[in-house]
């Protein structure tokens, strides 16, 4: 009988020689494939010693560490389900996670030891345990003392492998449910589709609590047996420094702007490197070209979701990557773009984005109604995005459908307006977010970030604006501030922004 366990995959990708180095950190250590052979098997070793239920859920609230890469992949071999947590959350946040998904494991960082293994005893979790960055922790200390021979768990294709909550910016987050099939299809694509070979190596400078550091970079390089230059926090400097012995870097369009920014980002420092990948949030079409000339490497992007991985990317060969677009659906992902009452849209036109393949997710953990809401009749899952096809294929993604602004019955699509105003003379960046009005219903208030050393005015953005667009699209207030706020993944957290000035018309 095969086993569909992820684990499997991976371990069977290691290089026929172990001892080779597998990743080398920011703090001069190395460790060799062998060196993840025997770490797992201890790790899986000590959590079947727990006697925990099949399915079992491990929340992990960690910092980032090649030890906290093993617990994951300990968990997969071991046969349990993987709950990473933000490292930003906070109390009431980590009370919902394990109310929510009943963990039988929690690890956390020491010094939060004493709050967290509060909130998991009181939830019924029998087991807490610590992992600090250095490796220290009660988890390791347990797993030196177990056999570092395992048989990887037996799994089916559909059995959970882990639990994503979503960053749920309207109502609670929800548990997306991602099989060991959904995760190593996705990672079996984009090995072929981004062209991985033989001597690649991924400068990996992504968290991972999160699809992109977690699944996309990590499963990348141990599917293809590539080593990793590991970074436990991005740092522009020292990402540039090791850019000559690396192959392949993936980024949210925050890290690029920040390695623009340092001189030694030339041609020469990226005489050896492949591609350059990014995704996460949208990359502004100024990064985009200014990354063209800095390095002579066109940055690729891709679009994908907690709930789905990756789901499309431009080309890496064979084709042109155009800025501003995500590129064409993956080998195996079925993508239309579909009107209000669920009519096909012709090319061009804006709509709602829905997908089918086998790395789309299962459902929502314990919300079956949420889980049906969400998908289509024929099978179809609703992104949530809003976006567009153009003649070619490339797919632009214009928007999230909550994030639309309904004004005097108008749709006003933020990402439009948003692209007319960071194309003006010393914008950095803005954000467009709805805000109730007693007249409209709802209007656009425009917030934007300037470039160093450049004032704004942003009465005279506002009638240049009103030059180039519709007056129902035109922003009824410009803020100009110093920065716009972000969650982990550098996205601009526009719930934040809408709160701030809900009652701007009230």
């Amino acid at each position: 009988m095969k086993n569909h366990n992820l684990f499997a995959a991976l371990r069977a990708a290691f290089p026929a020689s172990l001892d080779e180095v597998a990743i080398e950190t920011d703090t001069g250590l190395s460790y060799t494939w062998r060196d993840l052979e025997r770490a797992t098997a201890m790790m899986a070793n000590l959590l079947q010693s727990l006697g925990l239920p099949a399915g079992a859920r491990v929340a992990v609230q960690v910092e980032k560490s090649v030890e906290a890469m093993v617990l994951y992949l300990a968990t997969l071999r071991a046969g349990y389900v993987f709950l990473p947590l933000n490292t930003a959350y906070q109390s009431a946040e980590i009370e919902y996670f394990i109310g929510n998904a009943e963990p039988s494991v929690v690890v956390c960082a020491s010094r939060n030891f004493g709050w967290v293994s509060k909130i998991a005893f009181k939830a019924g979790t029998q087991n807490v345990f610590t992992l600090d960055e250095d490796r220290s922790g009660s988890l390791l200390d347990r797993a030196g003392h177990c056999s570092d021979q395992h048989e990887v768990a037996l799994k089916q294709a559909d059995d959970m492998a882990a639990i994503l909550y979503t960053s749920g910016t309207t109502g609670r987050s929800k548990g997306a449910m991602l099989s060991h099939g959904n995760l190593l299809s996705n990672a079996q694509v984009l090995k072929d589709y981004w062209g991985w070979k033989k001597g690649d190596v991924l400068i990996h400078a992504l968290p991972i609590f999160h699809v992109h550091g977690l699944f996309v970079a990590m499963h990348g390089a141990l599917l293809n047996g590539s080593k990793m230059i590991w970074l436990g926090k991005f740092d522009p400097k020292l990402v540039v420094e090791k850019l000559p012995e690396a192959t392949v870097f993936m980024g949210v369009p925050t890290l690029y702007v920040r390695l623009l920014a340092e001189a030694g980002l030339t041609l020469e420092a990226c005489r050896n490197m492949r591609l350059f990948i990014a995704g996460s949030a949208p990359l502004l079409i100024e990064t985009f070209k200014e990354w063209q000339q800095r390095t002579g490497h066109t940055i690729l992007e891709r679009y994908g979701m907690s709930e789905t991985a990756m789901l499309t990317s431009n080309p890496y060969q064979g084709g042109e990557r155009r800025g501003g677009t995500v590129g064409f659906a993956l080998p195996g992902v079925s993508l239309r773009v579909q009107g209000d009452e669920g009519q096909s849209l012709p090319v061009g036109e804006i709509g709602d984005i829905q997908v089918k393949g086998p790395n789309v997710f299962q459902g929502y953990w314990r919300m079956p109604e949420k889980t049906k809401e969400e998908f289509t009749a024929d099978g179809y899952f609703k992104t949530g995005d809003v976006g567009k096809i153009d003649e070619r294929g490339y797919i632009t993604i214009v928007g999230r459908s909550k994030d639309l602004i309904i004004s005097g019955g108008y749709n006003v699509y933020p990402a439009e307006i948003e692209g007319y105003i960071n194309e003006m003379p010393g914008v950095a960046e803005s954000a467009l977010v709805g805000v109730p009005h007693p007249d409209f219903g709802e209007v656009g208030v425009a917030v934007v970030t300037a470039k160093a050393g450049v004032t704004l005015d942003a009465s005279r953005m506002l009638a240049e604006l009103k030059s180039r667009l519709a007056n129902f699209k035109i922003p009824k207030q410009c803020f100009v501030v110093s920065e716009l706020p972000r969650n982990a993944m550098g996205k601009v957290q526009k719930n934040l922004l809408r709160e701030q000035h809900k009652s701007l018309f009230s």
